[in-house]
């Protein structure tokens, strides 16, 4: 794929969510979904004012959902400032075509991780985080059909990121087996573990470090990272309220109209 293919392929995704028009379905390799996904994170920011990226979001961390989409690994897309949500936000879903929930835990980084001589471990990658907190991202899958889903539509479509709400950022050693816990309306939803996604949140945190160095990127200090989900992924309506909280973390509030 040349210069100008990738420049029509990100033009048409942000023309795309611009226009609310509905999911289709792209082809071409991964690395050059990333290259797509790259020149629509630079397009976004202007036509869709919607910010820098501020951090970013695991997506496929379950082999499930990888065998979905025909890939062997997670996939990664990026977070713009204005889509950060504080504890409380009710979202307008009239303003989405049609938004789904994940639950997971969100690392901040205190210092930046760079590509390594060695491959990243969550021993090395551990020093680097400088708080953990309960988080929401919403997904915006424009009324796919997820029977024809691939990693190319999701990569070069930023993986779908419509937002995130995030608690506040705590210390602490989290255990994989900390219990995780949906209510939606009071009524119990869904409940799983901490490592449910890909082991650990610190394990998702080095195989992010990892792909990222191989692009030429670094995390960088103050960045997040959203690292999967430990509940099944749900389809709000209006007028539903959830909590969601993660055992040593704290419980995390939204509400949708």
């Amino acid at each position: 794929m040349d210069h100008s293919q990738i420049e029509a392929r990100a033009a048409s995704l942000v023309d795309a969510a611009a226009s609310r028009l509905p999911y289709e379905r792209l082809d071409g390799t991964l690395d050059e979904a990333y290259a797509v996904q790259r020149r629509y994170l630079e397009l976004a920011q202007r036509r869709l004012n919607c910010g820098k990226p501020v951090g970013y979001k695991i997506a496929l961390t379950t082999t499930a959902m990888q065998t979905m989409v025909g890939v062997d690994q997670p996939l990664y897309g990026l977070v713009f400032e204005s889509r950060v949500h504080a504890d409380g936000v009710v979202l307008d879903l009239t303003r989405h075509q049609h938004i789904g929930v994940e639950f997971e835990v969100a690392l901040r980084l205190g210092r930046d991780i760079g590509p390594a001589a060695e491959t990243h471990t969550r021993a090395s990658v551990a020093a680097a985080v400088d708080g953990l907190a309960v988080a929401y991202e919403f997904i915006e899958d424009r009324n796919a059909d997820y029977t024809q889903i691939n990693a190319f539509s999701l990569v070069a479509d930023n993986c779908w990121n419509a937002g995130v709400v995030i608690g506040d950022y705590q210390i602490l050693d989290l255990p994989a087996s900390a219990r995780t816990q949906l209510k939606i309306n009071g009524e119990i939803a869904g409940d799983g573990f901490a490592g449910d996604a890909l082991g650990h949140p610190l394990e998702a945190l080095a195989w992010l470090a990892n792909t990222v160095g191989k692009h030429g990127h670094v995390l960088q200090a103050g960045e997040f990272v959203m690292t999967g989900s430990s509940i099944r992924t749900t389809f709000p309506k209006s007028g539903d309220r959830y909590e969601f909280s993660v055992d040593g973390l704290g419980a995390l509030r939204t509400a949708f109209a």
